[in-house]
C-alpha cells in the first residue's frame, strides 16, 4: 500500500480558500489567520462533541484563539481608516 502524498494530506487537513477581497498585504495575512482560526475551531468543536475535550477546555481554547485573532486584527490595522 502506498503512503498518501504529504501535500494532499496537508491540503485535506488544512484547506485554504482563495481570497477575493481588496488586495492589500495585511488583508491577505488576516484572511490566512482567519482561515486558520476557523479550521482550529472546527477541530476543537469536533473533539468536544466526541468527548475528547470537556466543554470548559473547548471554551478556553476557543477563547485563546479568539484573543489571538483579535490581536492579529489590531496589529494589521484591519478595519481602521488609513487615509493619508
Amino acid at each position: 500500500m502506498t503512503e498518501p502524498n504529504s501535500q494532499d494530506k496537508n491540503n485535506f487537513l488544512y484547506p485554504r480558500s482563495r481570497y477575493y477581497g481588496k488586495f492589500q498585504p495585511e488583508n491577505l495575512v488576516f484572511n490566512a489567520n482567519l482561515q486558520e482560526f476557523t479550521q482550529k475551531i472546527s477541530y476543537i468543536t469536533c473533539l468536544e462533541t466526541v468527548g475528547k475535550l470537556s466543554q470548559e477546555e473547548a471554551y478556553q481554547q476557543i477563547r485563546a484563539l479568539w484573543k489571538k485573532l483579535k490581536h492579529s486584527k489590531k496589529e494589521l490595522a484591519i478595519g481602521v481608516n488609513k487615509e493619508i
